[in-house]
């Protein structure tokens, strides 16, 4: 009986602990987590890089190919490192399909996803300043 007595009471201690705390972060904490994660990529071409092999059918011989340098853009409740990328690449037949755009968007410095829907990408680029990225043209599988 005393047993019992003292579970119900810890019990109750447990859930009335509970009860008080707000587990949920402030909007204050949330913004703050969202910055620190906003880190400049320091190798934004080699993460671009290792996901556009994995990305396109056939990774070779990818002609026109330009990139943009990071740069800060607004992206759900906050500003987001992005990178632009422009290429002509090759279906699975070997026929180059035309020019594409794609977006990276950076988390703490590293790709965390990748934007090909022409809907965003507009928004994304529209003001971009694209640059040769012959390291893509290089590009092996």
């Amino acid at each position: 009986m005393r047993w019992l007595a003292l579970g119900a009471a810890m019990a109750a201690l447990l859930l009335n602990g509970c009860a008080r705390d707000n587990l949920e972060p402030s909007a204050a904490d949330l913004k703050a987590r969202w910055d620190a994660q906003n880190v400049m990529p320091a190798n934004y071409k080699a993460d671009l890089l290792a996901y556009m092999r994995t990305y396109l059918n056939d990774p070779t011989h990818v002609r026109s190919a330009s990139v943009t340098a990071p740069f800060l853009k607004f992206v759900g409740p906050g500003d987001r490192y992005i990178v632009c990328v422009r290429y002509n690449a090759r279906n699975t037949d070997g026929k180059y399909m035309g020019s594409k755009d794609g977006a990276a968007i950076y988390v703490s410095g590293k790709l965390d996803r990748f934007v090909d829907s022409q809907r965003e990408l507009r928004e994304m680029c529209k003001d971009a300043a694209f640059g040769p990225f012959p390291e893509l043209e290089k590009l092996t599988r």
